[in-house]
C-alpha cells in the first residue's frame, strides 16, 4: 500500500466513500452494508479494518465491491443476508442502495392489495409487529378528534362568529332579492 496513490474519495457500489474514512465504518455507507458485514468482509479479504479508505489499491476495491454485490457467492452463509426467499423469486438475496426502499414499498402494496392484517396496520399507519399501541407510538397520525384551525378574530361590538352556520343564511338573504330584481327587469335598449 506504501507506493499506491492515496484517494480522497472511493468509489463503491455507486457510493463515493472520503478517503479520511476508515475502512469499518467507511464500507457503512453503502445501503445495505452494515457493521457487521463490513467487519466480516475484512476479515475474509485479510484487510485492516482501521486503516483508511484511501488507501485501498484497485484490486482491493474490486475485490470488495465484488463481496458486496454477491455476498451468497462469496462465501456469506445465508442467515447473513438481508432478504431471505425472495417471495417472487424464491432467491435469497442481498439488497442493496436503491432497492432497498423500492423493495419494501413493493412488499407493503402487496400485504395492502390482499387485505391482510399487516396491510391493514400499514395502510392506518399503526404498528404491524403486535407491540402494544395504548401509551407508545403516539407520534405521527392522529386518531381520534381532530383539532380546529385558527380561531376566527372577533367582530367589534359583537361576539364572535360560529362554525359559519347563522352566518350564511344571511348573506344568501340578501343576495337573493338582488338576484331576483335583476331577472325581472328587460334589459334597456338604448
Amino acid at each position: 500500500m506504501e507506493g499506491q496513490e492515496y484517494r480522497h474519495i472511493v468509489r463503491i457500489a455507486g457510493n463515493d466513500i472520503p478517503g479520511d474514512r476508515k475502512l469499518l465504518v467507511g464500507l457503512t455507507k453503502v445501503k445495505g452494508v452494515g457493521y457487521n458485514f463490513s467487519a466480516a468482509i475484512c476479515r475474509m479479504l485479510g484487510l485492516e479494518a482501521s486503516s483508511n479508505m484511501g488507501d485501498l489499491d484497485d484490486e482491493n476495491i474490486q475485490k470488495i465491491e465484488g463481496m458486496i454485490t454477491d455476498p451468497a457467492g462469496s462465501g456469506f452463509p445465508t442467515w447473513f443476508l438481508n432478504r431471505r426467499k425472495d417471495i417472487e423469486t424464491g432467491r435469497d438475496m442481498h439488497l442493496l442502495t436503491s432497492d432497498i426502499p423500492f423493495t419494501l414499498r413493493n412488499d407493503i402494496e402487496r400485504e395492502r392489495v390482499t387485505a391482510s392484517w399487516r396491510g391493514y396496520r400499514h395502510l392506518s399507519g399503526l404498528k404491524v409487529r403486535g407491540q402494544r399501541t395504548r401509551t407508545s407510538g403516539r407520534k405521527g397520525g392522529a386518531v381520534g378528534v381532530a383539532k380546529g384551525g385558527m380561531a376566527a378574530p372577533k367582530k367589534e361590538g359583537g361576539p364572535a362568529p360560529d362554525a359559519g352556520a347563522k352566518a350564511a343564511p344571511k348573506e344568501e338573504a340578501k343576495e337573493a332579492p338582488k338576484e331576483a330584481a335583476a331577472k325581472e327587469e328587460p334589459p334597456k335598449s338604448g
